[in-house]
């Protein structure tokens, strides 16, 4: 189905689905391997106002006429890729990935991610595409006033 599949720079107009996504799967993938703390912090509210500032560095998937993923970019991070849970199984996260990786390398940059050290799915989604755990690490999430530390594994193509 990937073939279905179109791949744009995310626009001001995509800010409300983005930030529907990325709660929705960020929940998904993290809930229960995060620090309680964080997760206090990352409400609906979190989401929504974080969204418009990433949108000048994120690439959106479209399935259908809509906005079923995401992937955005920061320095030399692929700092989120989210997909609905409606679109999984179809290649938007293999599209994205690839799309991510292709843009930092094009920048000169050396791709990595970090990935929640219990998010089991995610970790050997990022294997089965080629990326490599170089091993685990802090990732200090930000939160307003500071960050909290999460564990996590940095993976690198």
């Amino acid at each position: 189905m990937a073939g279905d599949v179109t791949l744009r720079d995310a626009t001001a107009g995509d800010a409300a689905r983005v930030a529907q996504v990325w709660e929705s799967a960020w929940r998904d993938g993290h809930v229960g391997h995060i620090p309680d703390e964080l997760l206090v912090h990352r409400t609906t509210r979190s989401f929504v106002d974080r969204t418009p500032a990433m949108l000048d560095r994120t690439v959106v998937a479209e399935l259908g006429g809509q906005v079923v993923g995401f992937v955005t970019l920061s320095g030399d991070e692929l700092e989120q890729l989210f997909v609905d849970a409606s679109a999984r199984g179809t290649g938007v996260a293999s599209l994205l990935l690839a799309e991510g990786a292709r843009r930092l390398r094009a920048a000169g940059a050396t791709p990595w991610l970090a990935v929640v050290t219990g998010n089991a799915r995610a970790r050997r989604f990022y294997e089965r595409e080629g990326w490599r755990d170089a091993g685990p690490f802090s990732y200090e999430a930000p939160i307003d006033g500071g960050t909290i530390p999460v564990e996590c594994h940095r993976y690198e193509l």
